[in-house]
């Protein structure tokens, strides 16, 4: 059963929708490899349920937005990692972003600040809006709660890393956030940082949406 309200509409063409009852509108179309990918997803298990990845009955839409089951996840890797605040995820989501943080954020921590990350500061998860919040825009990653944006890290020796002041910063700091970006590139289909526009000045976008007419092309900026 389907917990999020979807609004049936034409394969090949998009429609307005309004992203809330006062809010922004956003053009958003009928994409059926998300409920597919989302479905074989939760069938294959890979989600181990444990306290840091809860299941959550519904995130509310409107219309399109929303996912088949939404998760809430508060840490990674057995808990030593917090998330902050948790992040609303759908489940293709949670393993790469589990991944990113295991093989690419907290070890490049160890090399290039000599400590231990212990806090991912989550700018933002599932959110019904338009692309950067732009009224008529396509709807966001956001809205299908297939996004993250983080904004910084915390580490075991209490120093913050924080995108905005430290992607031009301490060259120490500046490599530690230029090696999580590369390390993100390598398991999302999108990623965007400081170097692409003012609106990531200050956070990294990763999301697992297809582009292209394969829907293979990945963006790394």
């Amino acid at each position: 059963m389907r917990l999020s309200r979807v609004l049936v509409l034409p394969a090949l063409m998009p429609a307005i929708i309004s992203g809330c009852s006062s809010g922004p509108n956003f053009v958003a179309k009928l994409e059926p490899w998300r409920a597919q990918e989302e479905s074989s997803c939760i069938a294959s298990g890979v989600l181990t349920h444990t306290t840091f990845i809860a299941s959550r009955s519904a995130l509310g839409g409107p219309s399109v937005c929303g996912t088949e089951r939404p998760f809430e996840l508060s840490a990674v890797d057995d808990g030593r990692v917090q998330l902050k605040p948790a992040a609303l995820l759908r489940c293709p989501m949670i393993p790469q972003v589990e991944r990113w943080i295991r093989e690419s954020v907290s070890p490049s921590a160890r090399q290039y600040l000599g400590s231990e990350v212990v806090e991912v500061s989550v700018a933002g998860s599932y959110s019904c809006r338009p692309m950067n919040h732009v009224s008529g825009a396509r709807l966001s990653e956001h809205g299908y709660a297939n996004a993250l944006d983080v904004s910084g890290f915390t580490l075991a020796d209490g120093r913050k890393i924080s995108v905005k002041k430290d992607w031009n910063g301490d060259p120490a700091k500046q490599a530690y956030l230029r090696a999580v970006h590369r390390g993100a590139c390598e398991r999302f289909t999108t990623v965007l940082g400081p170097n692409h526009d003012r609106a990531h000045h200050d956070h990294f976008h990763v999301d697992l949406a297809r582009h292209g007419l394969n829907g293979l092309k990945r963006i790394c900026k």
